[in-house]
């Protein structure tokens, strides 16, 4: 009883500041644009996404949004609906792990008029690392096989790719005030990266001897694998295409947050610790409604 009372008598002076602080909770899902999936939105080999964040009122209309989000992203050639990447029958998975800076613009008062729609924009910084399955089952991370040559000295314009790294982030969504507290969004936030191999594919194949005695056979057998479907194609020459080094990859998440209000928190844990009954209901006086 004693740590509790000592830890309220801490948290209550950094809640009396925290009137426009909002804390956000997401779930919904993740998928990509890319070389491997075939179409631009997409539910289809989409993954479970989940987020926490907060968001700080600088106006009526304004706010500042910081968050951490967790998903992943993946696709398969087989399931896409175009020949020539059937046939292909790549494939990968990776894990995305971002944190992000947002500016967001609600287009109406929500302390007002309770339903709005909003926009954002800002920057993330993301980290993700390819990997595959061989026949067998056996995990291999993509990025130390230089599937297509990258960092190795026969490719010296291939440069090694960074799991780390920037993508503009930007989207929007509808929020509704369920309370004065308590707020729910659906909600579309899309990410530009600066790479083509989120994926592992961007641009051509590469000589399979020169890649054998690089990096082993592993490395050749996950760079084409077409074999594996019964193609009748060979093993693909130096040069040919395998991706589209034009266009960057890009990463999206589709979900409902659930925004609480730091100060109705406040009045809650004041009403628990120092007004007994008095306090519960002032917190439920003045969190439902102020509409």
């Amino acid at each position: 009883m004693k740590k509790l009372l000592i830890s309220s008598a801490i948290l209550f002076p950094m809640l009396s500041f925290a009137q426009p602080l909002h804390i956000n909770l997401l779930g919904g899902f993740s998928n990509y644009q890319g070389d491997l999936q075939d179409k631009q939105f997409t539910m289809s080999q989409s993954n479970a996404a989940f987020g926490i964040g907060a968001e700080y009122d600088l106006s009526g209309h304004f706010s500042s949004r910081g968050g951490l989000l967790l998903g992943k992203v993946s696709s398969d050639d087989k399931k896409n609906t175009q020949a020539d990447l059937v046939a292909r029958n790549l494939s990968f998975k990776s894990n995305i792990t971002e944190g992000n800076l947002l500016l967001v613009y609600n287009f109406l008062d929500i302390k007002r008029y309770r339903l709005t729609p909003y926009a954002f924009a800002g920057v993330a910084i993301y980290h993700f690392d390819p990997y595959t399955y061989d026949t067998l089952g056996h995990t291999f991370y993509l990025k130390n096989l230089s599937t297509e040559g990258q960092g190795l000295a026969a490719y010296p314009d291939r440069k090694a790719y960074k799991l780390t790294q920037f993508a503009a982030a930007f989207g929007g969504g509808f929020k509704f005030a369920v309370s004065s507290c308590t707020s729910i969004s659906l909600e579309f936030s899309q990410r530009k990266t600066f790479t083509d191999y989120l994926d592992d594919v961007s641009t051509s194949y590469v000589d399979q001897n020169k890649l054998l005695a690089a990096k082993g056979q592993q490395a050749v057998n996950l760079a084409f694998r077409g074999d594996e479907v019964h193609s009748p194609q060979p093993y693909p020459p130096d040069g040919e295409q395998r991706g589209t080094p034009t266009e960057a990859d890009w990463y999206y998440f589709v979900g409902i947050t659930a925004d609480i209000r730091i100060s109705c928190l406040k009045e809650k844990l004041s009403g628990l610790f120092g007004g007994g009954s008095g306090g519960n209901s002032r917190f439920y006086k003045r969190c439902p409604t102020v509409y």
